[in-house]
């Protein structure tokens, strides 16, 4: 059994069902206290919580499901009506990641398996998206920069669309940052943390919010 099974084994006998906190909380004590899985956590995720809280965004896109966690705390912040699509490309923690999202009592959610750089084009063909209003990258972090760069192509991105990627410090992302420091498309800062459940190694996430060409 793989780890991010193992993982949702005890979310599945530990939290409650339909209670996206419970689950959030019971993965934060598996992952803190058992094993090591690479949610962005309970710090970083106030940063998130507290961005999804400030804009409501209506269209969503995540990068980067892995097993559900992140996608159970973007799809309890959202407001009524608002529209979350999330990108897996790995089979099997895709099918857990359904399995927690669904327990978490989001079945309106559109789970996506493939890599993001074939499904990225295809969003406004085959889920009639016009623009997207947050965008959270938690994925390979080489991939950060040219699906940052197709997203630009896609014409998705409106101005005032924010875009929140994690661990751009470590393990790192240092041509996204330096892409991003000289594009002149984005307002941008660094949320500093540490790497999810750990306390020493130094880590951030980078806010960017989109300008629209000059």
């Amino acid at each position: 059994m793989v780890r991010e099974e193992r993982a949702f084994q005890y979310v599945l006998t530990h939290a409650t069902p339909g209670d996206p906190d419970s689950i959030l909380d019971t993965f934060d004590v598996w992952c803190s206290k058992v094993e090591f899985i690479s949610n962005i956590g309970p710090k970083k995720g106030k940063i998130l919580d507290r961005l999804l809280m400030e804009h409501s965004p209506l269209t969503v896109l995540e990068l980067g499901a892995h097993c559900g966690y992140s996608t159970v705390r973007i799809a309890r912040s959202l407001p009524l009506g608002a529209r979350l699509y999330s990108i897996e490309m790995d089979q099997r923690n895709a099918a857990i990641a359904e399995k927690v999202i669904r327990l978490a009592g989001f079945d309106d959610d559109t789970l996506i398996v493939n890599p993001s750089d074939e499904v990225i084009p295809q969003l406004r063909s085959d889920y009639n998206l016009e623009r997207l209003d947050f965008v959270f990258m938690d994925h390979w972090k080489k991939c950060y920069l040219p699906d940052l760069q197709m997203l630009e192509g896609s014409g998705l991105l409106g101005k005032g669309s924010i875009i929140l990627a994690d661990n751009v410090l470590f393990p790192g992302a240092p041509k996204f940052l330096r892409y991003i420091r000289k594009s002149g498309l984005y307002e941008w800062r660094i949320h500093r943390a540490t790497l999810e459940y750990s306390k020493g190694i130094r880590d951030g996430m980078a806010e960017l919010v989109y300008q629209g060409i000059k």
